[in-house]
C-alpha cells in the first residue's frame, strides 16, 4: 500500500503530481492564448530599400520638378543608410531641393547639418552657400526688421573665410554687400524719423553708425549730409563743417554735398575739416574704402 511520508519541518513540502498539474493548467492555457494572440509579424522591420535606388529615385523626382517627393527620398536615404556615402550625397541634395521650393527653414537646418558632419568634403562650401542664400531670400524691406540681413552676412562670411578659393565666394561677397546696404538703410530710416522729430542726438547716433560701420554703402553720402543738417540745427558748427568737408572730399559732384554747402552758406559758414573730429577719422576710412 502506497503511503505518503510526512516531511520533516526542516525540508520543503513538494505537491503531489495531481496538485502540480492543477496549479500549472491555468498558466499553460494562458501561455497558449498569449501565443495565439501575439502576431510577431507586426513587429518585423520592413526591409530597407537599397541606398542607390532611393537616391536615384530622389534625383528622378528632382529632375521632374517633384520637389516634395525628391526630399522624401533623400531623407529616406539618410534614415535607412545613415553615415553612408549616399546619405552624404542625399543630405546636400535635400538641402538644394528644400531651397528650390522655398522651404528655407529646412534648407538652413540640413545645410548646417551637412557642414557639421562633412566640413572637409567638396560640397561643404556649397552647403554653407545654400544656407546663406536661404537667409538672403528672406530679407525684408528696410522698414521691417533686418534679422535676415544680419544672418545672411554671418552665413556668407563663413563661405568667404572658410573656403576662400570656392567658386561661390564672389556671389557670397555680393550678397554681403547687399545685406550691409540693407542694414545701413534701416539705420537711415530710423535716423530720418528722429531728425523729423528734432530729436537730434538720437538722429546723429544713427547717422554716425552708418558713417562708421557702413562707409562703403550707397547710404554714406546721405548720412554725411544728414549729419551736417543735424549738427547745424544744434548749433555745433565745427562738426557740421567737418561733415560737409568729408562729404565734398569723397563725393564732390553729389547733390547731397551741394545741399549741405548751401545750408552752411545760409549761416555764413563753409566746409572746413576738423582733424580731431570723429567724422574726420571716419572720413579717412571712407576714402580708403573708395580707393581700394
Amino acid at each position: 500500500m502506497f503511503s505518503i511520508k510526512t516531511a520533516s519541518p526542516s525540508r520543503c513540502r513538494w505537491p503531489s503530481a495531481f496538485a502540480l498539474a492543477a496549479l500549472m493548467a491555468p498558466l499553460l492555457l494562458a501561455g497558449c492564448n498569449a501565443e495565439k494572440d501575439l502576431d510577431l509579424s507586426a513587429y518585423a522591420a520592413e526591409p530597407a530599400e537599397p541606398a542607390d535606388q532611393l537616391y536615384n529615385q530622389g534625383l528622378a523626382n528632382l529632375n521632374a520638378g517633384r520637389m516634395n517627393e525628391a526630399v522624401a527620398k533623400f531623407e529616406a536615404v539618410d534614415q535607412q543608410h545613415p553615415y553612408s556615402e549616399f546619405a552624404r550625397k542625399a543630405l546636400i541634395m535635400a538641402t538644394f531641393a528644400n531651397y528650390r521650393q522655398g522651404n528655407y527653414t529646412d534648407a538652413i537646418s540640413s545645410g548646417r547639418r551637412y557642414v557639421s558632419l562633412y566640413p572637409t568634403s567638396d560640397d561643404a562650401a556649397y552647403a554653407q552657400y545654400l544656407v546663406g542664400l536661404s537667409h538672403f531670400r528672406q530679407i525684408r524691406d528696410v522698414t521691417q526688421d533686418q534679422r535676415e540681413a544680419r544672418q545672411t552676412i554671418e552665413a556668407m562670411q563663413q563661405v568667404v573665410d572658410r573656403w576662400p578659393d570656392s567658386e561661390y565666394v564672389p556671389d557670397a561677397q555680393e550678397k554681403i554687400r547687399f545685406a550691409r546696404d540693407q542694414l545701413a538703410g534701416k539705420e537711415m530710416q530710423v535716423g530720418r524719423y528722429y531728425l523729423e522729430r528734432r530729436e537730434y542726438i538720437a538722429a546723429i547716433r544713427r547717422f554716425r553708425g552708418v558713417v562708421e560701420h557702413y562707409g562703403n554703402t550707397r547710404h554714406v553720402e546721405e548720412a554725411l549730409a544728414r549729419l551736417v543738417e543735424a549738427y547745424y540745427a544744434m548749433g555745433v558748427a565745427s562738426e557740421a563743417q567737418t561733415a560737409a568737408a568729408v562729404l565734398g572730399h569723397n563725393y564732390p559732384d553729389s547733390d547731397w554735398y551741394k545741399d549741405s554747402y548751401r545750408l552752411l552758406q545760409s549761416g555764413g559758414l563753409e566746409p572746413r575739416e576738423n582733424t580731431g573730429s570723429w567724422i574726420s577719422r571716419a572720413g579717412a576710412l571712407i576714402t580708403g574704402a573708395r580707393s581700394s
